[in-house]
This record gives structure tokens, sequence and C-alpha cells, in this order.
């Protein structure tokens, strides 16, 4: 693997020499010299020491990964968030199954059709179901196994087998989700170290459980974590030190004003941009600082960009890093330095040196924290939307209404809602909103519908028509997934967001059982709880809600199409910018 080396201006703006021995030392004054702050921190830092933990652990897992294959388990489904859910996703994605081992489905979602298409996809009767959450209290885990619970009840009744013969629970101790394990009587219970944070806990059981049920070499895994942690000891110095070289540079172009951090990343391991995305989001954006990562958005020519931007590719030895018919993406980054803009190249020798790169970035992202003089193991202002959330559910108990809000904007089967002054057309709307970007913005699209193909390619094509009108960073995040990732740095960190929220009539609505709510009602209060929350931010934010009948009310659209009508919106915009 390559490591890059700090450039001086980087390197100067960081007077911590012993860097690498105070924070093996797990000292928590390397972020914060509060002493109320210490033992939060403390509790934070296992994630430094856990691979020889898990290492002596390994047997444990893939002995039950065998034993779940001789049982007949078909297929796996991790019900989780955040950290719980991106490791595994970015494991299923990259590995698939070995053969003879069970299919990996992550549904971090409460979108009515996401969790229909999974549980389409399975053989309900042959399917191993992981609840995993850190806290045991996430409000999705907890819905989604009261779905899946349900609805296995009728097949147990007549099989006769106790319900939690489906069910394994990943979570620390002593929390909700492990009485519930208990008293339903789960297959087992995987218990985590609770010092180790949800985004920091990729190599832990949260990861390592999943990576274990689909045949990922673990112990190679792990021996290639334990290699980088060798390469980033606290005798290493901090030039050489692969870890904390690359958190140097990180924190040293950020504050200097290029903290758009974009991963251009080979397609066989294009899932760990994910998991990245909310490593750096949520650990960097609070108390106004913040890293923006942007995942996802096609590669473009210097004219593309602006002068915030650092380039991260990283890539598989021998892994083609660009598709037939399109430019090379070494000759664009090549000519991206020529033009100014900063790349590191980061080049793994197969697959399983992922091991490795969880460590060098959790240990680079907590140096960056420490550059821009925040804690970045904490997550302050996620509990804002899910406090929204809460209230807005517990009113509408009350009186069978979800408080939204009225829209300021209704028109063609769009309605608005946000500050937006009476105006004749949705591309004017669009207009207004985007006329308030500043130089140093980035524009966040989030999407509370399915992920599909189709809405994918369409979203993506209004984030590259965003990004070249108006080039500024773009990034996609489908709702409520990126609450639990991005969703900390669009309400704690800098204003420089400019949001496009995204919601859509659900064709079909699924129950929650033991609650007066359904999963549609539930996502549409994330969705507001959020966007109140972000307006109490001052942040620059509307909702565009997207209806699914044509106007004059003659019949039904789909949402890709509504997305198509919502991307020549855009596309108008750009083109009446662009003749000024």
């Amino acid at each position: 693997m390559t490591a890059p080396n700090p450039s001086p201006s980087s390197t100067s703006a960081f007077h911590q020499p012993d860097a690498a021995r105070r924070i093996w030392a797990k000292d928590p004054t390397f972020w914060k010299a509060d002493p109320s702050l210490a033992p939060l921190i403390k509790n934070r830092l296992g994630w430094l020491t856990i691979v020889p933990a898990m290492q002596a652990q390994v047997r444990e897992l893939l002995d039950f990964a065998e034993e779940s294959k001789r049982s007949g388990c078909t297929h796996v489904v991790l019900l989780g968030m955040g950290g719980s859910s991106l490791a595994p996703e970015v494991f299923a994605h990259t590995f698939g199954s070995a053969p003879g081992y069970p299919t990996l489905h992550v549904l971090d979602s409460t979108d009515p059709a996401t969790i229909r298409a999974v549980e389409h996809a399975v053989d309900l009767s042959n399917t191993l179901f992981i609840c995993s959450s850190k806290s045991g209290t996430t409000i999705e885990t907890s819905s989604l196994y009261q779905y899946f619970a349900e609805r296995l009840r009728t097949t147990h009744g007549k099989q006769g087998k106790p319900l939690g013969a489906q069910f394994i629970a990943i979570t620390d101790p002593g929390t909700p989700l492990e009485r519930l394990a208990r008293d339903v009587q789960f297959r087992r219970i995987f218990l985590a170290p609770p010092d180790v944070g949800g985004r920091f806990s990729a190599l832990t059981v949260f990861g390592l459980v999943p990576a274990a049920l689909i045949g990922v070499d673990l112990r190679a895994l792990l021996q290639r974590a334990q290699q980088m942690g060798t390469a980033c000891a606290a005798s290493v110095s901090r030039e050489q030190n692969p870890g904390i070289s690359l958190g140097i540079l990180l924190g040293g172009r950020a504050k200097a004003g290029r903290d758009k951090l974009t991963f251009v990343i080979s397609p066989v391991i294009e899932r760990f941009g994910t998991w990245l995305e909310q490593l750096i989001a949520e650990s960097t954006g609070k108390e106004g600082q913040g890293i923006v990562p942007v995942e996802g958005e096609a590669l473009g020519q210097p004219v593309a960009y602006s002068d915030d931007r650092v380039f991260v590719a990283i890539k598989v030895h021998g892994n083609q890093t660009s598709h037939p018919g399109e430019t090379s993406i070494e000759a664009t980054l090549k000519r991206l330095e020529g033009d100014g803009h900063p790349v590191i190249r980061l080049t793994l020798n197969d697959r399983l040196e992922l091991g490795g790169e969880f460590f060098r970035w959790e240990l680079a992202t907590a140096v960056a924290g420490a550059m821009l003089g925040i804690n970045p193991f904490d997550e302050p202002n996620v509990t804002e939307s899910k406090d929204n959330t809460k209230r807005l559910l517990e009113q509408f108990h009350a009186t069978g209404a979800l408080q939204e809000g009225s829209p300021v904007f209704h028109q063609d089967g769009f309605q608005v809602f946000g500050d937006v002054p009476a105006v004749p057309s949705l591309s004017t709307v669009l207009a207004h909103h985007l006329s308030q970007s500043r130089h140093g913005d980035y524009i966040a699209l989030m999407a509370y519908f399915q992920q599909t193909p189709e809405h994918h390619r369409a979203l993506h094509a209004i984030r590259q028509t965003l990004r070249d009108t108006f080039k500024v960073a773009t990034t996609v995040g489908y709702g409520p997934r990126f609450l639990h990732s991005t969703g900390q740095l669009h309400k704690g960190g800098p204003d420089h967001g400019l949001f496009l929220q995204l919601t859509a009539e659900d064709q079909e609505d699924l129950p929650i059982p033991g609650q007066p709510y359904t999963f549609g009602v539930l996502k549409r209060a994330q969705a507001v709880g959020d966007f109140l929350a972000l307006k109490a931010h001052g942040r620059r934010v509307i909702r565009i809600h997207i209806g699914r009948r044509q106007a004059d009310g003659t019949g039904k659209i789909t949402l890709a199409a509504a997305l198509q009508r919502l991307l020549s919106a855009f596309e108008e915009v750009a083109t009446e910018l662009a003749s000024r």
C-alpha cells in the first residue's frame, strides 16, 4: 500500500510531534483540554487496540458461520443503521458470498418499498435476521424487528419453532436490545466493546459477524488490519506513519479551505466510500467545523471544480478505475494535479487490505479532528432530528395527522416547503433557492424514497448538472440512512450546505406491529423532523414533495418519471444561468 506524505504547509499547522505517542496512550487531552470531556473521549478509543481481541474471537465467529450454513440458512438480513450497517454493506458488495454461504442483505431504511423488496428477495423460513444496534434503542432497527417478527410468527407457529431461532443480536452490554434478545431467546447474542463508537466499529463484531456469515476470510482481513496498526505505531515518525500523515494532510488542507474530500474509488471496492462518508462527516462535522466527504460524484475535468477540493484515489492493484468509453481516470487526475488540486493516491494489493484501510482512516480521521479542534468521537446534533421525529409521531398519534406545515408552492404534482417567495414555476423555485449558492458551498440532495438504479441515475444526473453549473461539490443521501451519517455534518458543520430534501408519496405502505403509525408515516416524520432541525440551525433548505398524480388529476406518473421532470427543471435553470 502506498502512503501519502503530508505537505510542509500541512505539517507546520500541526504542532504535536508526539501525536502518535499520545494517541496510542489514549490521552484525551490530545483532542480536548477540558477535563469534563476526558472520560467521554477515553471511552471511545477502544478501536485503537481492538484487533488482537477480535483475532482471539475469530474461531467463535467462524464456528457460528459454519453452524448457520449447516442449518440451511440461505439469506441473512441485517437490520441496522449507520455504524451498524455500513461496514457489513462494504463486505457484502466487495466480497459477495463465498460458495455455500448465504447472501447478505443490509436493510437500513424505513422506506416501505425498500422493506418489501428485501422481503421478496429472501425465503423467510431460511433467513437469519441480525438486529444490530450499539445503543439497542434505534427506532429503525426495533421497527424492522417488529415487522419481520410478525411476518415469521405464523410460519413458526406451524413449524413449532421458537420465534427467536431466526434472530441474532449485535449490541453493547446491558442495552434494551440485549434484554429483548434474552427474553425472546434469540439464537445468539454478540456483545460489542462499549469503548468503540459505532462508526469506528467495522473491525468489531458489528462488522465481522456479518462478514463471517458470508465467508469473508476474517483471519486475513484482521492480519492486514494488524499490519496497518503496526505501521501506525507510536514509535513510527509522523512522516512515515500512514494514518498520522494522512490525517495531518486532510486536516491541514481543510483548515486552508480545501474541505471537500472527493473520493475516486475502484468499482470493486466502491462501497468503501459510503463507510468513509459516515466516518469523516459524523466525526468532523461539529462546532462549525467539518470535512465534507464527496462520495459517488462522477469525476469531471478541472473546469468543473472550485479551489476547495482534495481528491483521494483508492484502487486495488490490477483493477481498472475507468470504464469502457470513458476518459482514463488517471489521466484526469493528472490534469487536476496540473491545475493545482491536491491528489492523494492509495493502492491496495487486494480487497482484503480493506482491513488495513479501515484502521488507517479511523486514525487519520481522529488526527484531522484534533487539527480542527473538535472531539471526533461524539455526535451532538444527531439527536435533534430524532427528537423532532418523536414529537411529530406523538402528534400523529394524538391527532391522526402529521404536522408538516403548508406548501409555499404547488403545481404539476410538486409541492415545495421552505422559505420561497411566490413564483410561477418549479424551475423558478429552484433558481431562487440555488441563487443562494456561495463559493465554498456544497449542495446536498436528500432523497426519502427507494434507492433503485433508475432513481439513482436520475439523482446523479441532477447532481452533475448542479456541480457543472455552480462549480460546487454535491452529495446524494438516502433517508433516513444518511441521518446516521452526513446528518451530523449538515447541522453541526459550517454553514456551507445548500439542502434539497426530496420526499414522495408511497405507492404501498406497511404497518409497524404495536405502533399507531406505519413505516410510511415514520419515514415522512423523519424527513420533516430533519427539515425542522436544519431550519433551526439557519440552514438553506427546501423540501420538494413529489406527488404521483398529474396536475389535471387524470392519471398517475411513476416516481422515476417525476424525477426526470425535476431533472428537466434543473437543466432549465442551468441553461438560463449559462445564457446570462
